[in-house]
């Protein structure tokens, strides 16, 4: 079964990415019907994060984020096998020169988990070698496919299991690192910070590495546009880190509100973002 969907995903590679926009927002709205779980984590998210919305409105936005995960499902595909002229001609780069900005220092780039994400590794990895973590996929085919895919331009893939004392060579070396520390990934080196006024459980990951390295932290955001995708290199953060890591964490979320507001149907919310609570908190989900 894994190698016909992954033969589906080569074939899906070839057609135009309107047409693949298309059919992937029908399959989003099919999970929203279908696929329960999914559908009611997503509802809880915003639900959470925007009280100010009536159900219906809730619903309304949950249905669009849903299609834009069914779009880039479907073009996954494109990033993979797709060809660098085709790349470079979907994915155009806002603020480019702002990655000169470095000048020798080591760079993390802070990657929010927009619907983008994946074709703005692959579009930046085109330009340089840069080294990222990912989650290593329980299916051993799967996985290798993927694997070959994301490092076909140069970068280099860490698995998570591996943890961060694996960056630090490469990053101090002056290979930028993409890195997505938005999600919950448990208790472990999390503290509790605000996320639309809720307590999430965020990695401190961000501030630790630039203070370890002494990188500089530019904002690398991914996001369907048209027929394409617009990748935007924010602006070097300033004062960043400090002394207080409570203070930086909760200065990486407050950015990521801030983002996020821009295209909310575009961010992760199928993901359980408030999965894991504050002693004695009752679960959400």
């Amino acid at each position: 079964m894994t190698r016909i969907i992954l033969a589906m995903m080569w074939l899906l590679h070839w057609l135009p990415l309107p047409v693949l926009a298309v059919f992937g927002r029908g399959l989003g709205w099919a999970f929203y019907v279908l696929v329960r779980e999914r559908r009611n984590s997503t509802l809880t998210n915003l639900g959470l994060c925007f009280p100010q919305l009536s159900p219906a409105e809730r619903s309304a936005l949950a249905k669009r984020h849903l299609m834009t995960i069914g779009r880039g499902l479907l073009e996954l595909g494109v990033w993979w096998w797709a060809s660098p002229q085709r790349i470079r001609r979907l994915v155009t780069i806002e603020h480019e020169e702002r990655l000169a900005v470095r000048d020798g220092r080591p760079l993390i780039l802070f990657a929010p988990h927009f619907s983008g994400l994946e074709a703005g590794a692959a579009r930046l990895s085109m330009e340089f070698i840069l080294v990222t973590v990912y989650a290593k996929a329980k299916n051993p085919v799967f996985d290798r496919v993927m694997r070959r895919a994301r490092e076909r331009f140069g970068a280099l893939l860490i698995s998570r299991r591996e943890g961060l004392k694996k960056v630090l060579r490469p990053l101090r070396a002056g290979t930028p690192f993409y890195y997505l520390p938005d999600m919950d990934y448990g208790r472990k080196e999390s503290i509790f910070v605000p996320f639309f006024g809720v307590p999430a459980a965020t990695i401190t990951g961000l501030s630790r590495l630039a203070k370890a390295t002494g990188a500089t932290v530019l904002p690398v955001i991914t996001r369907m546009v048209g027929k394409g995708y617009v990748l935007t290199i924010g602006e070097p953060w300033e004062q960043f880190p400090t002394d207080d890591m409570v203070a930086d964490t909760r200065r990486m979320n407050a950015f990521l509100e801030t983002e996020i507001m821009k295209s909310p149907e575009q961010y992760f919310w199928l993901h359980k973002r408030f999965k894991t609570r504050p002693p004695g908190e009752k679960g959400v989900y």
